[in-house]
């Protein structure tokens, strides 16, 4: 079990059958609009910090995440009672040591200034992005 610190975040998915805990904070912070987060996620966008898979822990519920091959070299994690989207990796190449964590499954207050919108040329058709929204005159 890794030892609690001040940078440990802890989370679970909706029904409570998978909880982790990270031992840092998360990095690469990102909203993505691609179709494959969207539908993952139900939502316009999918939020995403990455951690080392190191810094990774499952506390409980290892057995109830089931995994899905959504691309060549993409794995998504998610609870297999309550659907709750938990992690995506990779399996190779240059970022195989990093999970991406669903920041919606933060039980643990976390903020961040460094994020951003990715994969925005995918973004749902219905969704308005502040900025893109017209101004209104005064």
């Amino acid at each position: 079990m890794l030892t609690p610190s001040p940078q440990t975040f802890r989370g679970s998915c909706l029904c409570g059958a998978v909880k982790y805990q990270i031992r840092s904070r998360p990095k690469a912070l990102s909203h993505c609009h691609c179709s494959q987060c969207r539908k993952s996620h139900g939502a316009a966008f999918a939020s995403f910090g990455s951690v080392m898979r190191g810094n990774l822990e499952l506390l409980q519920g290892g057995e109830d995440l089931k995994s899905y091959q959504s691309s060549e070299s993409v794995v998504r994690q998610f609870c297999s009672h309550c659907g709750s989207s938990m992690f995506w990796s990779r399996a190779q190449g240059e970022f195989a040591e990093w999970v991406s964590v669903a920041l919606g499954t933060l039980d643990t207050h976390f903020t961040s200034d460094n994020q951003k919108h990715v994969e925005l040329t995918s973004k749902a058709s219905w969704y308005e992005m502040a900025d893109q929204r017209p101004k209104s005159r005064a």
